[in-house]
């Protein structure tokens, strides 16, 4: 792991991050380097049990607690959304992509679960930001690395659903919204809040003490700060361990919102590596993490969404490798990135994890160079 280390050291040395938490787990050998600080003034070194705010590596969380419901009976994947979802009972479509938002057509068939589950409801982000519709949605789908900013759900999903379709359901992959959506879903059909059914049926038996849509004040000065590179250069402040984190938001995103640190994420990564079971414990079902776990896309729904996902297809709630494009890219490698500096993945063929954490926001859906450089090393067994 010294070769992890030192990558993690020069990023931290050329001023890119304050502060990394670098995990490789294969098998029961686990790896943890922790470098740099949690904030650029140096208050507290970084360590293996800081908390991050883990933005879209919540998203395979929040799947998985769908398919619980499926597991269960309570849901099945055909069933039409709008029985707990009635919002999004009679959604309208643009005519095609780049038609103007009142050039409509009604949705030709209702969104089911799987759609959902998969990221093909119609909303969404594809590759063209600029399409009508997209600029229409980014007034509702909004930066998720500031939670408090959002609406309730049911005012959310109020307003999402005044939002036209860019696609007709099924038909096209699109980015984040689909998320969020999966996680109404799992509060109304299980009639409780989704922080709560996260801790009850995910986080306790997982051990995941410290992952929540929170952070109270005794484990702050575990927190990091958050930043996003400078106009100018270097960095600037986005967020303090007394920012957004302090208080359940609102609306709880299914999508982004969580919190959490470097082993509580393993544990739940080594859930979907057992098939579902932990310890003499079943949560899953084991064909609920292979569906999960699965790519679901054809190549043209993976080329509308080409920027976020480079040729990879898409499971439920993370990408999906299908093509050795990378060092890194191994098939039914399963996993994704997060917005504020975040990244995990499962390797099922080698029962590997990897995952980064630092507290510098991503610029675009492109990864950014430490991030390739993580997956890059630690592709090699020897690092």
């Amino acid at each position: 792991m010294s070769s992890l280390h030192d990558l993690l050291t020069t990023y931290v040395d050329k001023g890119t991050v304050p502060g990394a938490v670098g995990l490789v787990a294969r098998g029961d050998r686990v790896e943890v380097r922790a470098v740099g600080s949690v904030d650029v003034d140096g208050t507290a070194p970084m360590a293996r049990d800081t908390i991050f705010r883990i933005a879209s590596i919540t998203k395979p969380v929040t799947a998985a607690a769908v398919m619980m419901l499926v597991d269960e009976g309570r849901i099945a994947l055909e069933d039409p959304v709008d029985a707990w979802l009635p919002e999004l009972a009679k959604p309208m479509a643009v005519r095609t992509p780049t038609s103007p938002v009142d050039d409509l057509v009604p949705a030709t068939r209702p969104i089911t679960v799987s759609d959902l589950l998969s990221s093909r409801t119609g909303w969404g982000f594809p590759s063209d930001f600029s399409l009508p519709a997209v600029q229409r949605l980014f007034t509702v789908q909004k930066d998720g690395r500031e939670p408090q900013a959002y609406p309730p759900p049911d005012a959310w999903l109020t307003d999402l659903a005044r939002v036209p379709l860019l696609h007709q359901p099924g038909e096209a992959w699109l980015y984040g919204t689909s998320s969020d959506l999966q996680g109404i879903l799992v509060s109304r059909v299980a009639d409780r809040p989704l922080p709560e059914f996260l801790a009850e049926r995910i986080f306790e038996p997982l051990g995941m003490n410290d992952t929540d849509f929170e952070v109270p004040a005794a484990k702050r000065h575990r927190f990091t700060s958050a930043y996003r590179p400078a106009p100018g250069g270097g960095l600037e402040l986005a967020d303090t361990p007394d920012g957004q984190w302090t208080a359940v938001p609102a609306f709880p995103s299914g999508g982004g919102g969580l919190v959490s640190t470097a082993d509580d994420w393993l544990a739940f990564a080594r859930l979907l590596l057992a098939e579902g079971t932990t310890g003499d414990r079943r949560l899953l079902s084991a064909a609920a993490v292979r569906r999960m776990t699965t790519d679901h896309l054809t190549p043209a729904q993976r080329e509308i969404g080409s920027l976020f996902l480079e040729g990879q297809g898409w499971g439920y709630g993370a990408a999906v490798d299908i093509e050795p494009t990378n060092p890194w890219n191994v098939p039914g490698r399963y996993g994704w990135t997060g917005g504020t500096g975040t990244t995990g993945h499962i390797i099922p063929s080698t029962n590997t994890v990897t995952l980064l954490l630092t507290q510098v926001a991503m610029e675009s859906p492109t990864p950014p160079p430490v991030m390739r450089d993580f997956w890059r090393c630690t592709a090699d067994p020897q690092a």
